[in-house]
C-alpha cells in the first residue's frame, strides 16, 4: 500500500494542473465574451448615433476599438481586483485566520499533556522537514478537525480542535499534522488565495454591470429623447445586464473549478501524509473517527466559514450536490488510502486512544525555570535519555558533528533537496535526536524567557579567554539573571550532540 502514495501524488498534481489550466481558459473566455459584448455595443452605438449629434462626435465609432478597450478593461478589473483581495488575505498571515475562527495559541511550555503531545508532533515534523516550527492554535471545538493557514511557510500556522487532541491516538494525530504540513510545503494556501483573488476580480465585473444600470436613471431625467441618446441608453442596458450575467456565470464556474482543485489538493495532502509518516493507518484512522464521530468535523464558531477550504475535513455545510464542496467525501478519501477498506467507521463511543498513549511532555510538567533551578547542582551527573528504536539509516545522532566528520558535496546537495519533503527516516531520526536532549534543555527552549539564555549558551566558546570575554559582553548587554541562567545552561549544553544544536535553535525561535 505504501508504495502507491507517490503514484497518487502524481495523479493529484496532474489533475490540479489541468484544473488550473481550465480555470485560466474560463477567465480568458470571459475576456473574449466581454470583448464580443464591446463589439456589439460599439456597432449599436455606431448605427444609432448620427454624425454631428450633440452626444457623439462627428467621427465614426470603431466597434473593434470598443471591443479592444472592453477586453483590456476586463483584464485590468480582474487583475486589480485580484491583487486587492490577495493583499487583504495575506495581511496578518495565518495568525489572523486562526484568531478569526476562535483559535488560542498553544505556548511552547504548555503543561497540558494533550497539548504537549500535539506540540511534540509538530516540532518533530517541522525539524524533520527542515522548516520553521509553525505556531499552533487550539480551537475549543468538540468536532475533530484541523487546518493550516498562511500565504508562505514563514507565516503559516496550524490549528487543531480540542476534539482532535482529546480523541485521536498519537498515530492518528500525527497523520493529521502531516496532512497539514503537506498543505504548507506544497503551497496549497498560496494557490487557494490566488484563486480566491481572481474570483473576486470576476465578481467586480458584475458590480460594474450594476453601476451601469444605476447610471441610466440619471441620464433618463433629461428632456432629450433623440435617437442618439436612446441608442446609448440601450447600449448601456445591454452592457450592464451582460456584465452581470457574465460575472455571475464566471464566478459560478470559477467556484466549481476552485472547489475541484481544492479536492485534488486534499487527495495530494493525504498521500503526502502517508509518505511523511509511512503509516497509512494513522491518517485513515483519523478519517474513520471523523466519520463515526457524532459531530464529525463540523465547527460551531460563527466565523468557521472563512476557512472552510482550509480544514482537514468538511467543517461547514456545503450543500447537497457536492459540486462546490472543498473536500472529497470521507469514504473516497479512506478508500484511496485503504483500497480494501470494509466500510467500517470508528464510533465516538469506542475506547479513546488518546488517553491511552498520551505522552508526557519531554520537558516534564515543570516550567523551564524550576527545572533548571532544581537541576543546576547535578548537571554533570545526570543520565542521558536512550534513543528511540526505529530506522537507523540516519545513524546515532550522538556520533555526529565531530571534527572527524567530513560530509561530501553530493551528500549536502541531496540533503538540501529533501528540505520540505520529510520521510519516516527523517521523523524517526528527529524523535531520537530530541530524546537525547536533557528535558531541562528542551523545557528551556520552549519558554520565551529561558530561550534567550539557551541560545547564548549554545554560542559560548570552550576556550577560557574567549568565554570570559563573551560573558563580559553579555553582562553589558542583558540583565544579570539571564547571564546567571546562561552560565547554568552552558554546563548542560556541553553534553548535547552537535547535531542537536541547530534543532534547539529552531525550537527556541518565537512561534
Amino acid at each position: 500500500m505504501t508504495t502507491q502514495f507517490f503514484e497518487r501524488q502524481d495523479t493529484a498534481r496532474t489533475n490540479t494542473i489541468w484544473l488550473v489550466v481550465l480555470f485560466a481558459i474560463a477567465v480568458l473566455g470571459m475576456v473574449a465574451l466581454t470583448s464580443s459584448l464591446g463589439l456589439a455595443v460599439g456597432m449599436a452605438m455606431d448605427n444609432n448615433s448620427p454624425a454631428g449629434s450633440r452626444e457623439v462626435p462627428a467621427e465614426k465609432i470603431n466597434p473593434w476599438l470598443v471591443a479592444l478597450i472592453a477586453g483590456a478593461a476586463t483584464v485590468l478589473v480582474i487583475l486589480f481586483g485580484s491583487l486587492y483581495q490577495v493583499t487583504a488575505l495575506r495581511f496578518g498571515g495565518g495568525t489572523r485566520v486562526a484568531e478569526t475562527v476562535g483559535g488560542r495559541q498553544i505556548l511552547g511550555d504548555t503543561q497540558d499533556p494533550a497539548e504537549r503531545r500535539l506540540m511534540n508532533i509538530v516540532e518533530e515534523m517541522a525539524i524533520a522537514s527542515g522548516t520553521p516550527v509553525p505556531p499552533v492554535y487550539l480551537l475549543e471545538e468538540h468536532a475533530i478537525n484541523a487546518f493550516a493557514a498562511g500565504y508562505l511557510p514563514g507565516d503559516a500556522v496550524i490549528g487543531v480542535t480540542r476534539g482532535a487532541i482529546n480523541t485521536l491516538s498519537r498515530d492518528e494525530l500525527q497523520g493529521v499534522v502531516a496532512h497539514e504540513f503537506s498543505h504548507i510545503l506544497n503551497g496549497d494556501m498560496r494557490m487557494n488565495i490566488r484563486m480566491i483573488g481572481i474570483l473576486h476580480g470576476i465578481l467586480l465585473l458584475g458590480l460594474i454591470g450594476h453601476i451601469l444600470l444605476r447610471s441610466i436613471h440619471f441620464m433618463g431625467g433629461r428632456s432629450d429623447n433623440d435617437k442618439g441618446r436612446a441608442g446609448i441608453i440601450m447600449a448601456m442596458v445591454t452592457a450592464g445586464l451582460a456584465l452581470i450575467i457574465i460575472g455571475g456565470i464566471g464566478s459560478f464556474i470559477g467556484g466549481l473549478i476552485k472547489a475541484a482543485v481544492s479536492r485534488q489538493r486534499e487527495y495530494l495532502a493525504d498521500a503526502s501524509a502517508v509518505q511523511f509518516t509511512r503509516n497509512p493507518s494513522g491518517i485513515s484512522g483519523a478519517l474513520k473517527r471523523i466519520g463515526g464521530f457524532t459531530k464529525h468535523g463540523m465547527l460551531e464558531h460563527p466565523n468557521a466559514g472563512i476557512a472552510s477550504h482550509m480544514y482537514f475535513a468538511q467543517g461547514i455545510y456545503e450543500g447537497l450536490t457536492g459540486l462546490l464542496a472543498t473536500h472529497p467525501p470521507l469514504e473516497k478519501r479512506i478508500r484511496a488510502i485503504e483500497p480494501n477498506w470494509d466500510g467500517g467507521l470508528v464510533s465516538d463511543k469506542a475506547t479513546n486512544p488518546a488517553s491511552q498513549n498520551a505522552s508526557q511532555p519531554r520537558g516534564g510538567r515543570r516550567s523551564a525555570a524550576s527545572a533548571i533551578g532544581s537541576a543546576a547542582s547535578g548537571f554533570a551527573g545526570s543520565g542521558s535519555v536512550q534513543p528511540a528504536i526505529g530506522d537507523d539509516r540516519l545513524g546515532d545522532p550522538s556520533r555526529f558533528g565531530g571534527e572527524e566528520d567530513v560530509v561530501s558535496l553530493p551528500a549536502v546537495l541531496s540533503a538540501t533537496e529533501q528540505i520540505g519533503a520529510p520521510e519516516m527516516a527523517h521523523r524517526q531520526y528527529t524523535a531520537r535526536l530530541l530524546k537525547k536532549i536533557d528535558p531541562t534543555i528542551t523545557a528551556a527552549a520552549r519558554e520565551a524567557y529561558s530561550a534567550r539564555a539557551l541560545v547564548f549558551a549554545l554560542l559560548i566558546n570552550d576556550e577560557p579567554q574567549v568565554r570570559d570575554a563573551q560573558y563580559a559582553m553579555l553582562q553589558q548587554m542583558i540583565s544579570e539573571d539571564v547571564v546567571v541562567l546562561t552560565r547554568k545552561l552552558v554546563v548542560k549544553v556541553a553534553e548535547i550532540p552537535a547535531a542537536a544544536r541547530l534543532p534547539l535553535v529552531d525550537l527556541s525561535l518565537p512561534m
